[in-house]
């Protein structure tokens, strides 16, 4: 396993089964829960026995940048405006370093030539298909699990879950209608799988299914998981054969 800084962005790299032949790369981001760093999703979702450099980026707010304050800053920021705070500049940040940290590691990962993939969990999902919309780069697969499709119904669930009010404004239902890959579903036109949680909160699955049916995708439900896949865990496990299978069907050779 590798760490180190491409363009600024930290990130885990391990190399693929055969380190003397060509490779594809996968890039994928982690989630705010667990696991909700670069070094704890490589462990969750190691996709193992691939003929690929898998790449995990470390999130903006999280892990090496996390502002002055830790966690409780983040929190802090994210009770004051979880929309303009947190999702906005998160997935604005990581998704615009990408192209610059995504070509230097072509540059320094031996063999990695091949086609890439990009991952994600779900705030690092929105970060992937973020990336996907864009377009700045040739995905010939991407993959999401628990994953943040539609922006506002997860600030709907974090009201449940934290017994508070969102102050919606206009610039922030402006990024919630940028951050809702259903309705733009076009803009995403590499293959997709979806993995979620069947004991998940109805704001990531209820998208989810209907992102499935806008884009064609392939949906595995998780029986017995909700939302996080920690590292270990049986839940960690099915995510990881999912994304595994999915890979090394569509980045073959």
């Amino acid at each position: 396993m590798m760490e180190g800084t491409a363009a600024g962005v930290p990130f885990v790299a391990v190399p693929p089964a055969d380190e003397t032949a060509p490779a594809a790369l996968l890039a994928g981001w982690h989630l705010m829960d667990s696991p909700s760093s670069e070094q704890a999703m490589a462990e969750a979702v190691p996709m193992a026995g691939l003929q690929a450099w898998r790449v995990y980026f470390g999130l903006p707010l999280s892990g090496k940048r996390l502002p002055e304050g830790g966690p409780a800053e983040v929190f802090r920021r994210a009770g004051e405006d979880a929309v303009l705070n947190v999702f906005g500049p998160v997935t604005e940040q990581a998704a615009g370093e990408f192209p610059a940290a995504l070509a230097e590691l072509r540059d320094r990962l031996p063999g990695a030539t091949g086609p890439l993939g990009v991952f994600g969990g779900s705030a690092g999902a929105l970060v992937a298909l973020e990336v996907l919309a864009r377009g700045d780069a040739a995905i010939t697969a991407a993959a999401v699990a628990s994953p943040v499709v539609q922006l506002a119904p997860v600030i709907a669930a974090n009201e449940r879950r934290f017994g508070v009010a969102y102050a919606w404004s206009k610039r922030s239902r402006e990024v919630a209608a940028h951050h809702d890959y259903v309705d733009r579903a076009p803009e995403l036109t590499a293959p997709l799988l979806i993995v979620t949680g069947a004991d998940d909160d109805v704001a990531v699955r209820e998208p989810a299914e209907a992102l499935r049916e806008k884009v064609g995708a392939e949906l595995v439900t998780v029986e017995g998981m909700a939302h996080e896949f920690p590292p270990g865990t049986p839940e960690a496990a099915r995510v990881d054969a999912a994304f595994t299978e999915w890979f090394a069907r569509r980045l073959r050779g």
